[in-house]
């Protein structure tokens, strides 16, 4: 069974970075395309950024575009979400979701079989 575990959350600072992690156990992640999605209080989840089995192909959310990157390490069954210049509006609850498919596709949830706890990443001053 496949578990999902999000890490490297926490407070920082505006204009501050954090990278997160999301580790699999179980099973590998090599065949699968990975999501990042996020949550804030009072907000529908939304889809922050994916990268596709090999991670030959990314997508970004509009608000992240130039300040987030994803990548993976497929030998360490990792994915990691690098943020940078962070704002107060990128709080949430960060989530990793797996899709069993080589390739990402739009952000809906039904897409993606595998979800994390999540993190928790504040950015205030």
């Amino acid at each position: 069974q496949l578990q999902l575990v999000e890490s490297g959350g926490g407070l920082v600072q505006p204009g501050g970075s954090l990278r997160l992690s999301c580790t699999a156990s179980g099973s590998t992640l090599g065949y699968s395309a990975i999501a990042w999605f996020r949550q804030a209080p009072g907000k529908e989840r939304e889809g922050v950024s994916c990268i596709s089995s090999t991670g030959i192909s990314t997508d970004y959310a509009d608000s992240v575009k130039g300040r987030f990157n994803i990548s993976r390490d497929n030998a360490k069954n990792t994915v990691y979400l690098l943020m940078n210049s962070l704002k107060p509006e990128d709080t949430a609850v960060y989530f990793c979701a797996r899709r069993s498919r080589y390739y990402c596709s739009d952000y809906s949830s039904h897409m993606y079989s595998d979800w994390g706890q999540g993190t928790q990443v504040t950015v205030s001053s």
